[in-house]
């Protein structure tokens, strides 16, 4: 694997840092909580955490709202907190990488109080101010345009009202938040995750945005009008090959971009020549059916859009998105499991999925996140997939000894990294075995995608180098499934009773809700 990049043969582990693990009893997660786990992530076999964001703020949206971005918040810890963190995942092994916010900061940064100070401050144009609004929509409710009294002119904000968007097109600001990167990684901080990269620049004639034909009451407000003239412009791609540029300044970083878009709009931002980001986050699973058919078509259609040179990534959750195990059902959970770790390149795990965790339903009078407090009950919130980790069965499960910031989860006493750790069959022994398997049969990380086909319920496809083919089969039903296999021995099954190392023939019944991967015999694929 020596002519891999870390990232290339790695698995990405995001920390939601508030839920992860309380050092200090206020029931919040914080950095010296993560230093505490960090054997427990090189158990796990990752490669690299990957931190939501840190830094001060007055968590108007929970830290992405920042109103320092070279600094640690309170609740979070110090500075030197997060160079102790560094230094000792480091010396693990792992790599750390940062939440990059560049589409807006908090409307307590300095450079906004001082943009909306007077019209003629020299920061004025760092923010976008208009005197008149037009029909661009914020993704948390209502218009995206604030009057503010003090000039009587009206600023843009993707997201709340104390979110005011940064001008991209401002040399000023290109340097400034250049620099935020230039500390971090000068301080030895190993990549970025890129909040919202798509929605980074806007129409340099704020033109209103079409209507939304397929908009349908109930839907997010947002979806009103397609947002054609605030998101995913022309000049996104330039911006983004500069800001490659000064990550690349520094040997082997990674550059990883939010974007949800679809797989053809989703590809360009890798770049001409591959110098865009290096891995636009690929969200293809988390927005599909969960059937053979629909899994298939999207492992075949990203796969035939990848540009030459470009390198693939996969991702199951995520901070903004349901559970799996809930989205899925908890037996088809093992299925996904076998799924992400067997296809090719960058793979992300969200914390707790690895043990099965589940979306916990938040009370209306506990509810912490602005995108549900703004539009309540069509599933905006984040709340449900941001409940603390379960490490044990205690009644705070191990997360902290004062009150927890988000409430638990009702099955954490069964649930959890400790009832799971030893136990042969539990979520947790096969995530750790499926990251072993990407290690012992590198076809895993870099291996050809062949003959992806559904029959039935079940999904197959190759993974082929010059050395192996392993065939993965996945059962997407509860019933049993036959399957038309190849000779070869099973590598592994998602259920432990299946005899590892057993031969199989052409023919193999899977059980209900069963991957298994086989390798091949020579000759035989």
């Amino acid at each position: 694997m020596q002519d891999l990049i870390w990232w290339q043969r790695g698995v990405i582990y995001q920390i939601y840092p508030r839920s992860f693990q309380d050092s200090n009893r206020d029931g919040i997660g914080d950095l010296n909580g993560i230093r505490e786990r960090l054997d427990y992530l090189v158990s796990l076999g990752i490669d690299a955490i990957w931190i939501s964001p840190i830094f001060p703020s007055p968590m108007a949206d929970f830290g992405y709202d920042i109103a320092d971005y070279t600094g640690i918040d309170p609740i979070f810890g110090t500075l030197t907190d997060f160079d102790t963190l560094l230094r000792e995942t480091h010396s693990r092994g792992l790599k750390l990488m940062l939440d990059y916010v560049p589409n807006h900061t908090s409307d307590q940064h300095p450079w906004f109080l001082e943009s909306r100070a007077s019209r003629d401050n020299a920061k004025r144009d760092w923010y976008l101010w208009r005197d008149r609004p037009n029909n661009w929509l914020s993704h948390f409710g209502g218009s995206g345009w604030e009057l503010d009294p003090t000039t009587n002119q009206y600023y843009y904000h993707s997201f709340l009202k104390q979110q005011p968007d940064l001008n991209w097109r401002n040399p000023a600001v290109r340097k400034a938040m250049f620099d935020v990167l230039r500390f971090w990684l000068a301080r030895g901080v190993d990549g970025f995750r890129v909040d919202v990269m798509w929605l980074m620049v806007k129409d340099d004639y704020f033109r209103d945005n079409p209507p939304n034909p397929a908009y349908s009451p109930g839907s997010p407000s947002n979806h009103r009008d397609l947002p054609v003239y605030n998101a995913n412009r022309p000049e996104i791609h330039e911006l983004i090959a500069e800001m490659r540029a000064v990550v690349d300044a520094f040997p082997n970083r990674v550059l990883i971009g939010e974007i949800y878009l679809p797989i053809q709009q989703l590809m360009t931002y890798y770049g001409e020549g591959n110098r865009g980001v290096n891995l636009p986050f690929n969200f293809q699973l988390l927005q599909c059916a969960w059937s053979a058919d629909a899994v298939a078509t999207v492992l075949t259609d990203y796969d035939a859009a990848l540009p030459a040179g470009a390198w693939p990534n996969w991702v199951l959750g995520n901070h903004d998105r349901p559970r799996v195990a809930s989205r899925i059902g908890p037996h088809q959970a093992a299925v996904a499991a076998m799924l992400l770790l067997t296809l090719p390149g960058t793979l992300t795990l969200y914390y707790g999925e690895e043990i099965g965790m589940t979306d916990v339903p938040i009370p209306l009078e506990e509810v912490q996140d602005p995108a549900e407090k703004n539009e309540p009950g069509i599933g905006q919130g984040g709340d449900p997939e941001r409940t603390p980790m379960q490490w044990d069965s205690t009644p705070l499960a191990g997360f902290t000894t004062g009150h927890p910031w988000l409430p638990l989860a009702g099955n954490h006493s069964r649930t959890n990294v400790a009832a799971q750790d030893l136990d042969t069959h539990s979520m947790l022994t096969l995530y750790r075995d499926l990251i072993r398997l990407r290690i012992t049969h590198r076809v895993l990380l870099d291996g050809k995608m062949r003959a992806i086909a559904t029959e039935g319920h079940v999904l197959r496809y190759h993974r082929a180098s010059d050395a192996e083919t392993l065939l993965i089969l996945l059962n997407f039903s509860h019933e049993e499934a036959d399957a038309t296999t190849l000779p070869g021995r099973i590598v592994h099954s998602t259920q432990a009773s299946r005899d590892d190392g057993g031969r199989i023939g052409t023919r193999l019944t899977l059980r209900p809700a069963e991957g298994m991967i086989v390798l091949l015999d020579a000759g035989s694929n």
